[in-house]
């Protein structure tokens, strides 16, 4: 929560938090107060398709780890949606497609001059 606070003050700048940021209520407002969230929502069966091989994830070292990214979306969606302005859903673009996503979603919301 310290780190949040001290980041989201620092002005304009890219922060990718980690997924269990939002659980905390004062990191969902500070960074909802302090800047444009954009949630990059991926289901939980795209997440499991990207990190299953990943042995580096503790919290997926279990018997199902598909089921536990359920869980897991089940309670942070909500946040990630309280806390967010803008939802993307990711899917499978290439991140240049999503890169401009995010720009025309900010431009759209007037966070970022046309370009």
């Amino acid at each position: 929560a310290e780190v949040i606070d001290a980041l989201t003050q620092d002005g304009p700048g890219v922060l990718a938090t980690g997924g269990g940021t939002v659980l905390r209520p004062a990191n969902r407002e500070a960074l909802h107060a302090r800047g444009q969230v954009v949630y990059l929502r991926s289901t939980p069966e795209e997440v499991f398709r990207r990190v299953r091989h990943d042995v580096n994830r503790p919290l997926l070292q279990v018997a199902d780890p598909l089921n536990r990214l359920r869980d897991l979306f089940a309670i942070r969606d909500p946040l990630y949606r309280e806390t967010s302005h803008f939802v993307i859903e990711t899917g499978r673009p290439s991140v240049s497609t999503l890169v401009n996503m995010i720009i025309m979603q900010l431009e759209l919301g007037g966070s970022a001059p046309p370009s």
